[in-house]
């Protein structure tokens, strides 16, 4: 019976793991199952209590203490370290927290607000420059305590090229429209073709900045909140420049001496840098699609000299793979299984 509902899901369009879930199987049990030809619940179950479990008295003095006006606003992971302060234990935090669920006395035991589910942002898969950027904001340090300039950086995605950058003195987000704005018709951007993303700061969500990317027809993708990882490209980015060793990690002097670092930095990294993510090459060959050739000699380079000395080479040469597309915030893997 249980092989036979499980069988009708999966024709009316269901998931097979799906399935099984609903019915609170794994789906190797139900493998496992078809191969000894069982058609009913194959589960027996428990035949006697366990020996470790919890008396009915026992379990009452749980409830009791959970719900007793000393610990009714307390989690057992703050119940249970304030009893062996005074010398007692009555059961492990796992315990009661599993006596209250059975209970139906496991609901939030303070005043603050649930956890709040934050889904993933939808993936963007760029196969070429100019269709996915991502955008931030760092702080450069200054000479005087506490004061900051701006570091605003453009990234194209694919080709890591920091397309545009600029530094200011305040955080913005009419700054960061000139700037991209700027950046849109210096790349000569088709209208609707890129798409735009950045975490939540104040700026990234500013309306001047919203209308702006409106009208160029720019769509827009957001990390969750307080989720560095969902723009990790940007963030890498900020790491490369502040860990060089022309960073001056003593802070910079004045507005002009920061414009004029970020300029040498942008410089070297769209033009020197070659990065490890993209084939090693550098972002402005990968932008301008020169990386294909200069992979492609490299190739042949290898080739050449495994040719001269076959007996160096254990097994078969470097490929210099040019990486065909680059994803942002990429969706968990989900495995797909076909019925039995």
């Amino acid at each position: 019976m249980i092989l036979g509902l499980i069988d009708e899901a999966v024709q009316g369009g269901a998931r097979q793991s799906k399935a099984c879930h609903v019915l609170g199987l794994d789906r190797r049990t139900v493998q496992r199952w078809r191969g000894l030809g069982i058609g009913e619940d194959g589960r027996t179950g428990p035949r006697t209590r366990p020996k470790n479990s919890l008396s009915p008295d026992e379990r009452r003095r749980v409830i009791e203490l959970a719900t007793s006006p000393e610990f009714r606003d307390s989690s057992p992971k703050q119940i249970v370290p304030t009893l062996a302060d005074r010398g007692q234990y009555i059961a492990s935090e796992s315990t009661i927290y599993r006596v209250l669920r059975a209970e139906k006395l496991d609901a939030r035991r303070s005043t603050s607000a649930a956890p709040t589910k934050r889904h993933r942002p939808k993936e963007y898969v760029a196969t070429g420059p100019n269709q996915v950027w991502s955008w931030d904001i760092t702080y450069l340090r200054t000479r005087v305590r506490g004061q900051f300039f701006y570091l605003y950086m453009l990234l194209d995605v694919w080709s890591r090229k920091a397309v545009g950058y600029a530094v200011h003195d305040a955080e913005s987000g009419e700054l960061a429209a000139e700037m991209i704005e700027a950046t849109y018709a210096a790349e000569s951007v088709a209208r609707g073709a890129i798409v735009l993303h950045a975490d939540n700061g104040a700026p990234m969500k500013c309306a001047t900045l919203l209308v702006k990317l409106q009208d160029l027809e720019i769509a827009t993708s957001f990390s969750r909140p307080s989720v560095s990882n969902d723009n990790p490209y940007s963030e890498s980015l900020f790491r490369t420049a502040k860990y060089r060793p022309a960073y001056p990690t003593r802070g910079f002097d004045d507005l002009e001496s920061a414009r004029r670092w970020a300029g040498e930095f942008v410089s070297w990294y769209n033009g020197v840098h070659l990065h490890r993510s993209i084939g090693f090459v550098t972002p402005a060959d990968r932008h301008a699609g020169r990386d294909g050739v200069l992979l492609l000699e490299r190739r042949e380079v290898y080739d050449a000299a495994r040719r001269r000395h076959p007996e160096r080479w254990s097994r078969h040469a470097r490929s210099w793979k040019r990486p065909a597309t680059v994803v942002l915030n990429k969706a968990p893997a989900i495995l797909e299984v076909a019925p039995v």
